[in-house]
């Protein structure tokens, strides 16, 4: 270090840091072999908070405000340090500035499919993600240099998401499992479980000096084949129950059918096979409970023969009886002349 260097440290006597990013949670104080004047000026502003570090040891902790460092006002230094040359020496110490305002905006979300057990759906896999809010406890400062930040002397928010977003993913897993409620609960009252399940992810931040400050699960995802379950349990319901449900969807297939040339002649042919189906099935169902699981099902009645087919309608009018009559309605009125004259020769075609 040149004399200019060593004569600038020794006339800066301000220590602060103000702070013109987003997201700096810690910035170490600049000083050349870490020397701080006895008697230098000591700035903390608000959402801040100043941790002195002497030798590795975490030494006192500065809450918003102007000081005037000396070893009067700083006891664990003085305990940890020798003043050889007396109070007028500088002292080497580390200075710590710790951002404690609230960072917000911050993510969460499940990587993979969670797996629960519903009680209605059994085993399902669900994601979440949603949200939440931190800060640095300033009673906490301390422990969150020690446990997350070490010696990085500009640690930024998101070198810390990472570790908090695991730590929350885990807890929260084991918090919902808890709860014993539901994924339809779950999905239909996320802001309640949120508030249920937030001291719990709280608690686990406690460790890292770190303050839970807001947590929020924005949407819960079913699988696929859940959420059809439910659009069908939904339709069935609408309908008025299964029976109409069933009924429901042989009208929509009948309707389909007649739309595709030749359609009716295969549905008649299926709904005939499932009518025969259908009712074997009603039969051997009817044994199965008459006799008991597994008492052998009561033989089925044979086939009753088709009655005989009716005989032939008897002949229409003739031509002679047809014109007869078309004649005595344009007589009476009924009909007009074109409309008489274009039967007529139908019928004269026939001939």
């Amino acid at each position: 270090m040149g004399l200019l260097d060593w004569v600038k440290n020794q006339l800066i006597d301000v220590i602060e840091f103000t702070d013109d990013s987003s997201n700096t949670l810690v910035w170490r104080f600049p000083r050349a072999g870490n020397e701080i004047k006895n008697g230098a000026q000591l700035i903390v502003r608000e959402g801040q908070v100043a941790v002195f570090v002497h030798e590795g040891q975490i030494g006192d902790v500065f809450k918003p405000g102007r000081y005037q460092l000396t070893t009067a006002n700083i006891p664990v230094l003085t305990s940890l340090s020798s003043w050889k040359y007396g109070f007028n020496s500088p002292f080497k110490c580390e200075v710590y500035f710790v951002s404690t305002r609230q960072y917000t905006e911050m993510r969460w979300g499940t990587a993979n499919p969670i797996p629960m057990r519903d009680p209605d759906f059994g085993m399902v896999r669900v994601r979440a993600f949603g949200g939440y809010a931190i800060k640095v406890n300033p009673e906490g400062a301390g422990t969150f240099i020690k446990e997350i930040v070490g010696t990085d002397g500009d640690f930024k928010i998101e070198e810390v998401e990472g570790v908090l977003r695991r730590n929350l993913l885990q807890v929260l897993l084991s918090a919902i499992g808890s709860l014993q409620i539901g994924v339809l609960q779950m999905s239909g009252n996320a802001m309640g479980v949120a508030q249920q399940v937030k001291p719990v992810v709280a608690e686990s931040f406690t460790k890292f000096g770190v303050l839970l400050t807001d947590f929020q699960i924005e949407s819960i995802s079913l699988p696929p084949e859940i959420e059809k379950a439910m659009d069908e349990r939904a339709k069935i319901g609408a309908m008025g129950g299964m029976q109409n449900f069933v009924q429901a969807q042989a009208a929509y297939a009948m309707r389909d059918a007649a739309q595709n040339p030749g359609g009716m002649a295969g549905l008649g042919a299926g709904v005939g096979a499932g009518i025969g189906v259908g009712q074997m099935m009603g039969q051997a169902m009817q044994g199965m409970f008459a006799g008991g699981f597994g008492a052998p099902a009561a033989p089925v009645a044979p086939a009753v023969a088709p009655a005989p087919a009716a005989p032939a309608a008897p002949a229409g009018p003739s031509i002679a009886d047809r014109l007869k009559q078309l004649k005595e309605l344009h007589a009476g009125g009924l009909i007009d002349d074109a409309t008489f004259a274009a039967k007529r020769d139908a019928i004269l075609a026939e001939i």
